[in-house]
């Protein structure tokens, strides 16, 4: 939000500020919230990228279409473990899942 509109609204008594600051999440769990973002936003690109479906990514990591939706919608039961496992799986380096996260 650019700072014309942030101080019209403060103006008119109304407060701005981040995700991370109305739900009072630490910087520890935004930066784990930020991590399984990233790699689920890799584990699409990189699905994609190789043209498989969800279902063709499923049967190769064992696991069910609908995970693998979950997965790359960043949904909160996903664990970050799944997403390395997977990630690796697709031929993602140890080097660039660094990067993905950092």
């Amino acid at each position: 939000m650019d700072k014309a509109k942030k101080a019209k609204l403060a103006k008119k008594g109304w407060k701005t500020g981040s995700v991370a600051e109305f739900l009072e999440l630490s910087e520890e769990e935004t930066a784990y919230i930020e991590m399984k973002l990233a790699l689920s936003e890799k584990l699409r690109e990189r699905r994609r990228r190789k043209r498989l479906t969800q279902a063709q990514l499923a049967e190769a990591i064992e696991s069910s279409q609908s995970r693998v939706a979950k997965m790359e919608a960043g949904d909160p039961t996903v664990s970050i473990d799944l997403l390395v496992k997977s990630l690796l799986a697709l031929g993602v380096s140890k080097k660039e899942l660094g990067r993905t996260i950092s």
